[in-house]
C-alpha cells in the first residue's frame, strides 16, 4: 500500500502552520505505540471488498469525481488545525488526467495529455510544463519526484488500485457498515502496513470509495488525513480538449521543480 491516501503534499498546495520549538519537542514524544501482527492477518471479506472496488475503478475507461481533502497540521499550540482542498477530477485511461483545484488556497490546474504534464496557477499567471511518461501511473510518480506534485486520491486513479493497497499489507479487516457516509450504505474496511493505517468507506452496492481516513505511525500527534469522494461518473463522454488549457499555454513559463528546492545563490 502506498502513501498516496495522505494529503500532506497535494501538489505543493499545503498551507502549513508555524510550530514553535517547544511544540515540536512535545509533539516528538507523542508518537503512538503501533501494534501490528508479525505475520499478515488479512480477513478474506475485507480483501474481497477491496478487490471489488479495484475492479470497478480499473474497468472504467473514463471517470469524473470530486475529492474533498482535509488534513491536519500542528498549530503554534501543538494542537491540530484542519485545512481543506477541493479538486474536480477528470480521467481518461491510460494517459489523460485533469485536476482543477479551486480552493481552499490559490486555484490550481493540472493537465496531463500522455506527452506532457502542466501545472498552472491562474492567480499568479505562471505555468510549468514538462515531458511526461506515457501512462497515468508513471506520470504520477514523475510528478512527485520532479515537483512534489501529489494527489490524495492517487490510489483511486492508478491502473490497479488493489495492487497499490496490497503492497506490504499486514492487516485488513471489516469494521462494519455505515449508512451515513456518502449518502449510501458503505462497507468500512481498515488496512495497515508498516507505515500507515487507512480506514476506507466503500459503497456496498456500487463498490465505489466514498471516504478514506489515514493516520501515519511515525507522525507525531497522529494527525488525520481524510479524502471524501463524491459525484462519481464512470465512463462518461469526455469533451475534446479537456486535457489542455489555452490560458495555461499563454502564462509565464517556469521550471518544474520541488517547492522546497533552494534557489541559486544571489536570488
Amino acid at each position: 500500500m502506498s502513501h498516496r491516501w495522505s494529503s500532506a503534499l497535494l501538489g505543493g498546495l499545503c498551507l502549513l502552520a508555524a510550530v514553535s520549538a517547544h511544540a515540536q519537542q512535545s509533539q516528538a514524544s507523542q508518537v503512538p505505540v503501533v501494534l501490528l501482527p508479525e505475520t499478515p492477518q488479512l480477513e478474506p471479506k475485507a480483501i474481497d471488498i477491496l478487490k471489488a472496488m479495484s475492479a470497478r475503478l480499473a474497468a472504467a475507461h473514463t471517470m469524473t469525481f470530486t475529492a474533498l481533502t482535509t488534513y491536519e497540521s500542528p498549530a503554534r499550540t501543538g494542537q491540530p488545525l484542519a485545512y481543506t482542498t477541493l479538486s474536480e477530477v477528470t480521467l481518461e485511461r491510460p494517459d489523460k488526467l485533469r485536476v482543477i483545484t479551486p480552493g481552499d488556497g490559490p486555484r490550481s490546474e493540472f493537465y496531463y495529455d500522455g506527452k506532457t504534464m502542466t501545472a498552472y496557477s491562474p492567480e499568479s499567471g505562471h505555468v510549468a510544463i514538462a515531458a511526461a511518461p506515457p501512462t497515468i501511473d508513471a506520470m504520477l510518480a514523475a510528478a512527485y519526484k520532479d515537483a512534489a506534485i501529489y494527489f490524495s486520491f492517487s490510489d483511486v486513479i492508478v491502473a490497479d488500485p488493489y495492487k497499490d493497497i496490497a503492497d506490504g499489507l499486514k492487516l485488513a479487516f471489516v469494521v462494519g457498515q455505515s449508512r451515513v457516509v456518502g449518502g449510501t450504505t458503505t462497507d468500512i474496511v481498515v488496512v495497515a502496513n508498516g507505515t500507515v493505517q487507512v480506514e476506507i468507506w466503500i459503497g456496498a452496492e456500487d463498490k465505489l470509495p466514498r471516504m478514506a481516513r489515514a493516520t501515519y505511525f511515525n507522525e507525531p500527534g497522529s494527525f488525520r488525513h481524510v479524502v471524501e469522494l463524491s459525484n462519481w461518473h464512470l465512463d462518461p463522454t469526455i469533451p475534446a480538449g479537456s486535457f489542455a488549457s489555452a490560458e495555461a499555454a499563454k502564462a509565464i513559463h517556469i521550471d518544474f521543480a520541488s517547492p522546497d528546492e533552494k534557489l541559486p545563490d544571489g536570488n
